[in-house]
């Protein structure tokens, strides 16, 4: 099911209904709306629809019985590929990027003739993620794109793409996720969490319905208070910046430590909303300089709890006038 984005279901729906399908659609929008999952069901509806039988059910809706679905949801459909970021052997990390050997084996793909039908299906989770070699040999794909095969570019920021794969794409845009769905999906996905907390990840999560669950899961809401604390009364003392740095400089803590960078740059600007004059000003600066050093520190990994003690004292700057330097 794919919640509060019914304008883009709508628009492929119709489109492989009456079979005058684009043959590349590039889905753009910010992290965690829905865009993959959109991919996957879309995908599922055309490998089940051309292997038959035939779906009789509204828009991209599919059986979960379906032999093909599935192929799918296993990710053992042989006419299916979906490219993403493969994690290094040497560092058990993800790589940076898309490889242009990913690519050229998903040519090699669409050279074979397909096994359960006439349709093939790529996606890739994420577009943004190709390197640039990996890039342009996609480009000759979507130049000459084979028949009967729909790609799915899933794009977070579709505006850095080569202006050449945009054009051979129909674009599907995903907005931000309102507060309604968003309470729906964690209300679905996360029940045990409590109401109050519910309402205040809905807050911090700017309509991305994946941050709310990575949120919900890694306890931000308690984080999120504490930050807004200092930004809204200061740390005088540094006592509160120093406790959360603290806490996110602990054992097991690395994920709750990245959410938080992500975290932290959305909160000034929400609080910069209410904010006027000089007071605006400094909340302009904290965020500047706090996006630049969420952005730095995990690249050449700086220690979590200066890091963290670091941002603290932005925020800790916007409420009151800092002191000047004689």
């Amino acid at each position: 099911m794919i919640v509060g984005q019914s304008k883009a279901v709508a628009q492929f729906g119709s489109a492989w209904a009456t079979r005058k399908l684009h043959h590349a659609w590039l889905l753009a929008g910010p992290r965690g709306v829905g865009k993959a999952t959109f991919a996957k069901a879309a995908a599922r509806r055309v490998l089940a629809d051309a292997a038959g039988p035939p779906i009789h059910l509204p828009s991209l809706q599919t059986p979960d019985d379906h032999p093909i679905v599935k192929l799918v949801d296993a990710g053992s459909h042989p006419d299916m590929r979906w490219l993403e970021r493969l994690t290094n052997e040497k560092t058990d990390k993800l790589n940076r990027n898309i490889k242009v050997d990913q690519i050229r084996e998903l040519g090699e793909f669409m050279g074979m003739t397909a096994a359960l039908s006439p349709w093939r299906v790529a996606v890739i989770d994420s577009v943004d993620d190709l390197e640039a070699s990996a890039a342009n040999a996609l480009l000759k794909m979507l130049e000459e794109p084979p028949a009967n095969t729909v790609f799915f570019l899933v794009s977070h920021a579709p505006g850095r793409l080569l202006p050449t794969i945009r054009s051979r794409c129909r674009r599907l845009t995903f907005d931000p996720l309102d507060d309604d769905a968003m309470t729906s999906i964690i209300a679905t996905q996360s029940p045990d969490l409590p109401e109050a907390e519910r309402k205040q990840i809905v807050t911090i999560s700017f309509g991305s319905a994946g941050r709310a669950l990575a949120f919900a899961e890694l306890g931000l809401a308690k984080l999120e208070q504490a930050a807004v604390t200092i930004l809204r009364q200061g740390d005088p003392t540094n006592a509160r910046r120093a406790e959360l740095s603290q806490e996110l400089a602990k054992k097991g803590a690395t994920d709750r430590y990245a959410a938080f960078l992500e975290l932290a740059p959305s909160l000034i600007a929400r609080e910069a909303r209410n904010m006027r004059g000089a007071q605006l000003e400094r909340a302009l600066d904290a965020y500047a300089k706090t996006r630049e050093l969420a952005a730095v520190a995990p690249r050449v990994s700086l220690d979590p709890a200066a890091t963290v003690f670091q941002i603290g004292g932005y925020l800790a700057q916007i409420p009151t006038v800092p002191s000047l330097k004689r």
